[in-house]
């Protein structure tokens, strides 16, 4: 019996039909296992995971292939976005076992939840050299029957493996922040890797390099490095241009499998889109560019468009795959065009035009001579409103396609990064709807997220709530998400928020030498509690717990949370000259640790034209990770507005360290100066 019919997650509900019994991850499921004394075949993917539509077509959706698994296993399927987890504790064994991991990830199980043998993707027959996924099931089974010990000795050596694993060695004794020694280690390895011809850093795969680009623009900002400066841009201008922006309806797709970002693998994430919009806003907030202007705002378009959930929070993702017309699904067929369908839509003259504008050929960049549509460098002036026409009616010919599945579940901390993206992009660019847009998100997440105790739901769907209990980089990045709402607005109650669930990160995830867990200390036990600082595809929860605790530590002035901050920076200290490409928010954090943050405290009647334009200046200031709390004098929700009157009748900006402050300014130049603009 299938038992995923009664689940939220779209992933799982996709596998529903299948003749596979699955079962979600429970005790029961594991407890069946033990009854019948079969090893468990656990399944890890999400919605919008090519590799895990082949697979569950050619696989799960076989009979034969079906009737093996329910003969002689336990069928678990996780959605690793619901249960990260689940995902992160399973994939370290298998990227130590294997160097290499990805979804789908197959995994068998002892019913005691210990792993023995692990891969990825397998094909229906084999390929390349690769075993087909019959074979290895028939291996298991084999092996479970006739070889109980050998695979006992397997799985208790992995599980005493894990158990081994401790990042205590890595943190220095002192867990002192990186200074600035470390952080110009840190740029002196990333000018190593970056690639000076295609901007971002390594070769294919390539992936936007997000929380980099955030190190570098403030390590620019503290100390006016141009290196720094001119990666972000560079970077900045190729993935704009690239097949990995959608160049008709806004919007990255996942990562480009090449080194030129021309083809994406076309899942577009909430996380890429969120995390992206801040850093092209912050870049048009450091230069002034006209084009980190565009993509940030197009960008914040397209999810408030493509992403928002009628309850007002933001969907997990677009699905790669997409109808090609026949009732196949294939690949980047909503987004792809040939010479051909640019004629059908545009006519001969007009197709002409795009085709060399978007650089769509003959030959294509895509398969079946299709292409991605891209901006090569063109010479001479472009016909600005010629452009215009032709967008919009190849983006009104696209809307008629079949478009491509949405996975609608609500991820708090996906959710926390899409709001202090819109928040920010909103006040920067006179786009109130912007504002709301993260307000409403953030009303969500209070009203079906958040339980009495101030403890947090990973997920929802519809509106309801999902079974699940929120990681670590749920607090962490809710706790961002509400205190840049805070600064934006200027209402106190999203810091008082933030300060609920950053206590629950000290009680819950924090251990007495100051290193986090990715799961709360109350949460469901697995082979091993994971913990991992680096950065993914979004910030780790580890350094962007120590980002929001940082900057509530300079709204508030409180001593336990700013201390906690930095000893969680220990780790960035020890892996700043080693791996910085993958401690990049972390060094994000320190950079504002380093420089302060500058806590900035604006005090007027809000609407007044006085307090707006000091509000606005206090806003785009480029200090590192600066804080902005704005209210009227004797406000008392924000502590570093407390004691700071008007001057002289007029609004004022206090500029502080630490709370300590310079002489008060009322005239917004002096206070772009002062903070960098």
């Amino acid at each position: 019996m299938n038992r995923l019919a009664g689940v939220t997650s779209p992933y799982l509900l996709q596998h529903a039909d299948n003749p596979v019994d699955w079962w979600p991850w429970t005790s029961e499921a594991f407890e069946e296992a033990r009854r019948r004394d079969v090893p468990v075949l656990l399944s890890v993917g999400y919605s919008a995971c090519h590799w895990c539509h082949v697979m569950a077509h050619e696989s799960f959706e076989d009979q034969a292939t079906a009737e093996l698994i329910n003969e002689h296993f336990v069928a678990v399927k996780v959605d690793r976005e619901e249960r990260p987890d689940v995902d992160a504790v399973y994939m370290e064994a298998v990227q130590a076992a294997t160097g290499q991991g990805g979804w789908p990830m197959t995994v068998f199980l002892t019913p005691d939840a210990e792993p023995f043998y692990f891969g990825t993707y397998f094909p229906p027959e084999p390929r390349h050299g690769m075993p087909s996924f019959g074979q290895i099931l028939e291996g298991v089974r084999s092996a479970w029957a006739d070889r109980r010990d050998e695979v006992g000795e397997v799985a208790g050596r992995i599980v005493a493996d894990l158990a081994g694993r401790s990042l205590a060695g890595a943190m220095p004794a002192d867990r002192r922040p990186p200074g600035p020694e470390e952080l110009l280690g840190a740029l002196m390895g990333l000018t190593r890797e970056f690639d000076a011809v295609h901007g971002g850093f390594g070769g294919a795969p390539k992936f936007p390099p997000s929380m980099v680009l955030e190190f570098l623009l403030r390590h620019h900002a503290r100390t006016g490095s141009e290196a720094a400066l001119e990666m972000v841009q560079a970077t900045g201008a190729a993935m704009a241009r690239g097949g990995i922006y959608d160049q008709l309806g806004g919007g990255f797709a996942r990562y480009a499998v090449d080194a030129t970002w021309t083809v994406p693998h076309f899942e577009k994430m909430l996380y890429d889109n969120a995390l992206l919009c801040r850093t092209y806003a912050h870049l048009w907030r450091s230069t002034g560019s006209d084009l980190a202007r565009r993509i940030a705002v197009e960008t914040a378009d397209f999810m408030v468009r493509e992403l928002r959930t009628e309850q007002g929070g933001f969907a997990s993702a677009l699905d790669a795959d997409s109808d090609d017309g026949t009732g196949k699904h294939v690949e980047g067929a909503y987004y792809v065009w040939t010479p051909e369908q640019l004629r059908a839509v545009l006519g001969d003259e007009d197709a002409e035009f795009a085709a060399t504008y978007f650089g769509v050929t003959e030959e294509g960049t895509f398969e079946e001579g299709a292409s991605v549509l891209q901006l090569p460098d063109t010479e001479g002036l472009v016909d600005a409103e010629r452009v215009a026409s032709v967008k919009r009616r190849l983006l009104a010919a696209r809307d008629e396609r079949p478009r491509p599945g949405r996975d609608d579940k609500v991820v708090a901390s996906w959710n926390g990064l899409a709001i202090a993206a819109l928040a920010e992009t909103g006040a920067y660019f006179d786009r109130p709807d912007l504002i709301q847009a993260a307000t409403d998100a953030a009303d969500l997440l209070v009203r079906v997220h958040m339980d009495w105790h101030a403890r947090l739901h990973r997920t929802s769907r519809d509106g309801a709530p999902g079974a699940n209990s929120g990681v670590l980089e749920d607090y962490a990045n809710v706790a961002e998400g509400f205190l840049t709402l805070a600064s934006v607005t200027g209402e106190g109650v999203w810091v008082e928020f933030a300060g609920f669930f950053l206590d629950t990160v000290l009680l819950q995830f924090t251990s007495e030498d100051g290193a986090l867990y990715d799961t709360a200390a109350d949460a469901e036990a697995l082979i091993r509690r994971p913990q991992d600082p680096t950065d993914n595809a979004t910030p780790s929860g580890w350094t962007a717990a120590a980002g929001a605790l940082l900057s509530y530590a300079a709204l508030t002035g409180s001593g336990l949370h700013r201390d906690a901050a930095e000893r969680a920076l220990g780790i960035v200290t020890a892996l700043a000259g080693r791996a910085p490409r993958f401690i990049g928010w972390g060094l994000a954090v320190a950079e504002a640790a380093l420089d302060g943050p500058r806590e900035v405290a604006v005090v007027g009647a809000q609407g007044d034209p006085a307090t707006v334009a000091l509000h606005r200046a206090a806003l785009l200031g480029t200090a590192p990770g600066a804080v902005v709390a704005l209210g009227a004098p004797g406000a008392d929700e924000v502590p570093l507005l407390q004691d700071r009157p008007l001057v002289d009748g007029q609004p004022a900006a206090y500029v502080c360290r630490h709370f300590t402050c310079e002489q008060p300014t009322t005239d917004p130049e002096e206070l772009t100066v002062r903070l960098g603009g």
